[in-house]
């Protein structure tokens, strides 16, 4: 019986050891072969535009019912402003960077900080929308008081 084990773990290393050989270098095809690397066209929508206040609208109402038990929902956006547009290097993602008031379903006037980003939506076929609400982000991931969503 125990010739078994500890032959399982010998065919085990020599299968580690084949397997773990150094890699090469890419081959003329490999570099050459439409791998130029991205291009941006630098469209983002505006920080107004319906859908991206939607996507935000519904993913806020998603996350505060299913994850934290709330009833909170966002009703209308205010004083909706670019912060900044392509703060970076050119070769970055292209974001458009925005603040608004939101008056959610509490009653208060929340600050919301968001980035539309291109080619960062769905596999990359359209754009994406990142958001925090100062005051509510309740797991952290943007803090503190949603400095991280910011450029």
């Amino acid at each position: 019986m125990r010739a078994r084990p500890v032959g399982l773990s010998v065919i085990i290393m020599l299968m580690a050891l084949l397997f773990a050989a150094p890699g090469q270098a890419a081959g003329f095809l490999e570099m050459n072969f439409y791998l130029s690397g991205p291009r941006y066209d630098a469209w983002v929508p505006p920080c107004n535009d319906a859908l991206a206040l939607g996507k935000i609208r519904a993913r806020f109402g998603s996350k505060e019912g299913q994850f934290w038990n709330s009833a909170l929902r966002i009703l209308n956006f205010d004083q909706i402003q670019e912060t900044a547009f392509r703060p970076w290097a050119d070769d970055a993602i292209p974001r458009r960077f925005c603040s608004a008031m939101a008056l959610i379903s509490d009653g208060k006037w929340r600050t919301v900080h968001y980035a539309i980003a291109e080619d960062a939506g769905m596999i990359g076929m359209t754009y994406g929308v990142e958001w925090c609400v100062v005051g509510l982000d309740r797991n952290w991931a943007y803090n503190p008081r949603c400095k991280m969503a910011r450029p």
